[in-house]
């Protein structure tokens, strides 16, 4: 879930349906926060493994993973989070690997959606590496582009605006024919106007003018342990809602 702040989600009782839901494994993203900020009892259930990545501007972007498996490795991934945003936690459990991510925004200028272009093309390499070395790959998290027509409300009106340009779709059609699966799509077809973002101008989020940013993506030999996936858009609190599978493995 990308929270935009987990200390405010938090005070807003916004995380109570991972009480209800009890995740196995859940990542948030722009959690905007330090290790030390973060309650480590705000859920009833208990995490064994917990590691946060905080951007090393404070008050920034950042993401955290809980789970109740320990992993057998992790990073952060420096070499593609290069300008130390705290954008990625990688965690191993044997032979499947998950990346927590907070994809760049590409909206501030030229220079910002070439360093999310660079990203996209170095997580997806590194990706690629660990599947030949045998790993299955969960990609969870804040793509922060808009795939179809289908993933946003105006598709026109946005043709020409950062999280709908022809070359970050481009790289979201490269990841798919890398065999990557689009657990929201798989599983629930072309349901229209399911959205995970909404800004917060104009009452978009009452109206539902909103954006799909928000992804699963697994690598294609996990699709047959694939049992759901999952928009959580009732749930407010912040800009984003939550999104979720349920794998079995």
């Amino acid at each position: 879930m990308e929270c935009n702040g987990v200390r405010a989600v938090a005070n807003k009782e916004a995380l109570k349906w991972i009480d209800e839901r009890q995740p196995d494994i859940l990542c948030l993203q722009e959690i905007k926060a330090l290790e030390d900020q973060i309650p480590k009892d705000m859920f009833e259930k208990e995490y064994q493994d917990i590691i946060v990545n905080s951007a090393i501007k404070k008050g920034y972007s950042g993401t955290m993973t809980w789970s109740i498996l320990q992993n057998s490795y992790n990073s952060t991934c420096l070499d593609i989070d290069t300008m130390g945003e705290g954008r990625i936690v990688e965690t191993h459990y044997d032979d499947i690997v998950l990346f927590n991510v907070y994809f760049p925004n590409g909206q501030k200028d030229e220079e910002r959606l070439a360093y999310k272009m660079k990203f996209y093309d170095d997580f997806l390499d590194y990706c690629e590496k660990l599947r030949e070395n045998g790993k299955s790959i969960i990609i969870c998290g804040d793509v922060n582009t808009a795939h179809k027509e289908i993933d946003l409300k105006n598709p026109k009106a946005n043709s020409k605006t950062s999280g709908f340009l022809p070359i970050e779709r481009e790289w979201m059609d490269k990841l798919v024919n890398h065999g990557y699966i689009d657990t929201f799509r798989y599983v629930n077809g072309d349901e229209i106007d399911r959205y995970s973002w909404w800004s917060y101008r104009s009452g978009a989020r009452l109206k539902n003018v909103g954006w799909r940013i928000d992804y699963f993506f697994i690598s294609e030999d996990l699709a047959e342990n694939l049992e759901d996936a999952f928009i959580l858009d009732y749930i407010e609190g912040s800009d984003h809602c939550p999104v979720g599978i349920k794998l079995s493995i």
